[in-house]
């Protein structure tokens, strides 16, 4: 039999708001011990009725302990899979006013938790996705760290989804030529965009597409050099319309912040694919709805009339691609809406549904949790094509940052897939003010 490992197991006190991000935070802390405040169980309880994804983190964790729970005391501490234990912990009093805290505060009393182990000599580690219960740890001399499963590390090394090559002048001319350069791609990613430069002029260049299945660099398609009513106004955007018009990708994801075109570059993508080309049968935007607790319950009217509010972005991103269009397609958004060719769904109503040869764009997709994200792209069914937009820069889920949140986890997570392509766009094209915005506020 091996020999038991002679050094003592960490104690991971978790807090609420890590089981409340991923329920699988039970058992994601290899042959450790997990701790559960009885306090946390309590906040447990006010979210296992929501209808939303916390409420769904709630409940799974409260049945998995429950399932624990009949293999043996969780008060003793239950082992799982890999070794470590599960326990929730009853603390004795704890003169909380003693360590500088307030009694009279549920956070504190989870904290208290990591504060009696660490008196009774064991080797705490307090986790948690609130960076003021971090601060605390350290001021009471207790390791805290992040939940970081389904964590891209750091932002700033996102994929980007294209990059440069200094190249002889003469393979800038053989690339134009003959639409197509041999090279080895063998560390380059699917659909990764490459901007060959010449050694000798810097502006000698050429823009191509990494193709895995043919082996070689080639050229961006004439499609994606103009789509519905508007042209890309930098590189970025270039390769953005050369992946969204691209059906074999069947899922991209479009990074930026406010004013780099990402929802624009999307609807009209998605305006010329399914109403002038008839590619789908219907555009399927959604966003998710953060600052209304993700329920729509507070506007007035019905669901169509408060998504029409919310999606109000969306209809004036549609209505400036339509305003410009003198072809076939004169319709206004609304009555678009109206005839079924674009349809509006808040993400609420997304699970459990089937979504078959539909463009779906989802706006604002820093606000979903890598969970949410893939529920999401489960729904698509044969020949749906899904589109991801947002900026991780601007998240209001409170449970999210920049590199924890669905978006960034995604485009990093499936770089390495032929159906998945990426951009991460920097330059803001909507208008000098709003790039001073963006640049200096």
């Amino acid at each position: 039999m091996p020999e038991k490992s002679s050094v003592e197991p960490k104690y991971f006190v978790l807090d609420t708001n890590v089981i409340l991000h991923s329920a699988e935070a039970l058992t994601s802390f290899a042959d450790n011990v997990v701790v559960i405040p009885i306090w946390v169980l309590e906040e447990l309880d006010r979210f296992k009725s929501h209808n939303d994804e916390l409420g769904r983190n709630a409940r799974t964790a409260a049945r998995a302990l429950d399932a624990l729970r009949a293999r043996g005391s969780l008060r003793e501490g239950v082992t799982v899979n890999g070794g470590g234990k599960v326990q929730v912990m009853v603390s004795s009093p704890l003169d909380l006013s003693a360590e500088g805290l307030a009694s009279d505060s549920a956070d504190n009393h989870i904290l208290s938790a990591a504060v009696r182990l660490k008196k009774d000599g064991k080797r705490v580690v307090f986790v948690s996705k609130d960076i003021n219960a971090r601060l605390k740890c350290d001021a009471l001399g207790i390791k805290s760290v992040d939940f970081e499963k389904q964590h891209i590390g750091s932002i700033d090394e996102l994929y980007e989804g294209w990059t440069e090559l200094a190249v002889p002048a003469a393979d800038v001319d053989k690339f134009y030529s003959q639409r197509f350069l041999e090279y080895d791609i063998k560390s380059m990613y699917p659909n990764e965009f490459v901007i060959l430069k010449d050694e000798t002029d810097p502006k000698h260049t050429a823009l191509a597409r990494v193709k895995k299945e043919e082996g070689r660099l080639t050229m961006l398609s004439k499609s994606s050099e103009h789509t519905w009513n508007i042209q890309p106004r930098n590189v970025e955007q270039r390769m953005a319309l050369e992946l969204l018009l691209d059906d074999k990708v069947k899922l991209v994801t479009l990074v930026g912040r406010a004013g780099t075109g990402k929802t624009l570059l999307a609807l009209a993508a998605a305006l010329q694919r399914t109403l002038q080309e008839k590619r789908y049968d219907r555009i399927l935007v959604s966003r998710p709805i953060m600052p209304l607790g993700k329920d729509i319950g507070y506007l007035p009217g019905s669901k169509e009339e408060k998504l029409s509010s919310w999606m109000m972005p969306i209809f004036d991103n549609l209505d400036f691609l339509l305003s410009g269009k003198t072809r076939h397609i004169k319709e206004s958004a609304d009555e678009l809406v109206e005839q079924g060719l674009i349809e509006l769904e808040a993400l609420t109503y997304i699970r459990g549904r089937s979504i078959p040869n539909q463009y779906v764009i989802v706006d604002e997709a820093q606000n979903l949790t890598p969970h949410e994200v893939k529920t999401v792209i489960s729904r698509a069914g044969m020949d749906t094509k899904m589109v991801l937009t947002g900026d991780p820069y601007q998240i209001d889920n409170p449970y999210l940052d920049s590199a924890s949140n669905g978006l960034s986890y995604t485009a990093d997570k499936l770089k390495s897939y032929p159906l998945h392509g990426h951009i991460t766009l920097t330059s803001s094209e909507r208008s000098p003010l709003a790039s001073l915005a963006a640049d200096n506020l």
